[in-house]
């Protein structure tokens, strides 16, 4: 039987940055029982643009910290940190119920009725060799049709709480139109940032077609992973138990992550900011 305090113990999950809200709502709306910690990289975003072993040393780091923090569980709630660093993840700490979130291609390679799907996530995402065969593996077996687009700077934008500005509706125009335009009636939001900015998505779809889009967001898969790892290494947290606790960390600013929290999910838990020490170790910063 696993003790109680580990059962007690809090569930990490991270992101680039703020993205990884659209993760998190989903746990929280799945395993409402469960204490959870949300670790925004803000500070060190974006990861796409940086090589993959800065990345994989980055979140190797942050993956110490959310254990000292006695996290029971991490989710890797960002694609391009899924990509390069997972597996290390998973060395670092074996046994520990590690997930991450990739790129829905099977869910949208059963929902397409044209047979094309649209990918949108980061240039890092989709030239991840990962990401590529897991694309050729469901393209064989389905016979899907898979547009791969890149969206840079949507991430930025959405980080910056840009949410619905004319410079977001641009971006969004110019990667999903094309999409549209090569039969796509499926599109993968194949980044944790992009669920946050569905309504806009479907209101530029709604002006270019007639045809009904399916939108996929892993987020919710995601979550029911997380349930069965969580149950199966008797780590669940009783439903019967008393409330469940969130806290934010960020490596840049605590205020602009508790507006996330706020504006996003209507939430206004405890944040923390984090700082580099000796080594590369993330600390908590004094007086905070």
């Amino acid at each position: 039987m696993t003790p109680a305090p580990l059962r007690d113990a809090p569930i990490g999950i991270f992101d680039s940055g703020v993205g990884g809200l659209s993760v998190l709502r989903h746990i929280r709306a799945q395993l409402p029982q469960e204490h959870l910690m949300y670790f925004a990289d803000s500070g060190f975003a974006p990861y796409g643009d940086k090589p993959e072993a800065v990345v994989v040393e980055r979140v190797l780091a942050i993956g110490s910290f959310l254990v000292e923090q006695k996290a029971k569980a991490i989710v890797v709630a960002c694609n391009t940190a899924t990509v390069a660093a997972i597996a290390r993840l998973r060395e670092r700490f074996p046994g520990m119920p590690i997930v991450g979130v990739e790129p829905g291609l099977k869910p949208a390679a059963a929902a397409t009725r044209s047979g094309t799907v649209g990918v949108l996530a980061t240039e890092r995402t989709l030239s991840g060799a990962k990401f590529l065969q897991l694309r050729d593996q469901i393209s064989a077996a389905s016979g899907a049709r898979f547009l791969l687009q890149p969206c840079h700077g949507l991430a930025d934008q959405i980080e910056f709480g840009e949410l619905e500005s004319n410079e977001t509706d641009a971006l969004l125009s110019r990667y999903i139109l094309p999409l549209l335009e090569g039969g796509a009636d499926t599109l993968v939001l194949g980044c944790t940032h992009y669920p946050l900015v569905q309504a806009s998505i479907e209101k530029i779809i709604a002006r270019a077609t007639d045809r009904s889009v399916t939108l996929v967001d892993t987020g919710d898969a995601v979550a029911r992973q997380l349930a069965r790892l969580l149950t199966a290494a008797n780590l669940a947290r009783p439903a019967s138990a008393a409330p469940a606790r969130l806290d934010g960390y960020t490596s840049a600013s605590a205020t602009a992550l508790s507006a996330a929290f706020a504006s996003l999910l209507g939430l206004a838990p405890p944040v923390h900011e984090v700082e580099s020490g000796a080594g590369g170790t993330l600390l908590i910063r004094p007086n905070n």
